[in-house]
């Protein structure tokens, strides 16, 4: 389970308006009106929150919009938070959509409980936010995606003779275009990951079950007179104002740490230590004893373990060592270059 939470983007490029961020949740099924996805492999999905379904996106936009009273132009009016769950969670799925919109309402009541704020002095409740979700059936390649990255050595050099082939087609070179055109073969089969026999390119649509959730939530209250933002940096204090001890902060370790264990327990799911949230902090904070963890797994748990971490793009070691002593010194050396990009392209992140 891969899940962040971003808050709007400001800037040139963006207004204070939530459209330019629906209009980009849309996209699935502009595509799917202009026939631009294959058919059958997915149906139109509507925003949708705690109560109702099909939602359009006009309403979405006129309701995050107008709900950021006394909100500066320089803070966010929303937040973004999107759901990704591994192919193993989705494979216990009975029906995509069906199941990730029971997950969704499930989760927000995970998200509401991990803020440390009263409103007129009692918990908060679900009924106190505003969010509206939307549930994506497609994804495409990255540059920050290891396979991407694991791949432009031989990308590189694939422009190069392309480049080289142009010129010579124009006149500016001299060489032979069926020697040039044989290597770029080559190199595209050479290339380590494939996919449907072709070299992995940025922009190219993920085969396999993609779905995963977005949730745009408004950073004030239903009642546009509180905020609450899970940016804030305190995880759980309090406060004294205008002559008051008041509550503040959201917990997001809490709150990744409920989301997966709603999952669990609302579809019955079996999790593997590679993909516990306990698992995934020791790996960036301590690769050692992460590491030491998982050779202490039961043989058939650490096979899938391993299976995962390589499917996410973890760096693997080249052996499995006989000590913990050259375990941990290897995972050291060889996790400690690049493991922040292996956790935010892939599904091991926080």
């Amino acid at each position: 389970m891969y899940i962040t939470i971003t808050p709007q983007k400001l800037g040139n490029n963006y207004s204070q308006s939530s459209a330019d961020f629906v209009g980009y949740l849309e996209k699935e099924n502009q595509d799917l009106e202009q026939g631009a996805l294959p058919a059958g492999k997915a149906g139109m999905e509507h925003f949708y929150n705690q109560y109702d379904v099909e939602i359009s996106a006009d309403e979405v936009v006129k309701e995050i919009d107008g709900n950021g009273a006394k909100l500066k132009k320089t803070e966010p009016k929303f937040y973004s938070i999107t759901v990704s769950p591994s192919k193993y969670e989705l494979n216990r799925l009975q029906n995509n959509s069906e199941d990730l919109k029971r997950y969704t309402r499930e989760l927000m009541k995970d998200y509401v409980a991990s803020f440390n704020r009263e409103i007129n002095g009692r918990p908060i409740s679900i009924d106190d936010i505003k969010y509206y979700a939307k549930i994506e059936h497609q994804r495409t390649f990255k540059g920050t995606d290891w396979q991407i990255r694991e791949n432009q050595p031989f990308a590189t050099k694939i422009l190069q003779l392309k480049t080289e082939i142009r010129n010579i087609k124009e006149g500016r070179a001299e060489g032979n275009i069926k020697l040039l055109q044989n290597k770029i073969d080559r190199l595209e089969k050479e290339a380590p990951h494939q996919q449907d026999g072709k070299r992995i390119v940025q922009g190219m649509p993920k085969a396999g079950n993609q779905s995963h959730i977005h949730i745009i939530v408004s950073r004030k209250d239903a009642s546009n007179t509180f905020s609450l933002s899970p940016g804030s940096k305190h995880k759980a204090s309090e406060v004294q104002m205008h002559g008051k001890n008041v509550k503040r902060g959201f917990d997001r370790d809490q709150f990744f740490d409920r989301a997966e264990k709603t999952f669990d327990r609302t579809f019955v799911y079996q999790r593997n230590f590679a993909e516990t949230y306990k698992a995934r902090k020791d790996f960036i904070k301590n690769p050692k004893i992460y590491f030491a963890s998982l050779m202490k797994l039961p043989t058939n748990e650490r096979a899938i373990a391993f299976k995962i971490m390589k499917e996410s793009g973890v760096p693997m070691l080249p052996s499995i060592p006989v000590t913990q002593a050259q375990l941990a010194m290897k995972v050291f050396n060889r996790l400690r270059r690049g493991v922040e990009v292996a956790i935010k392209s892939s599904s091991i992140g926080i």
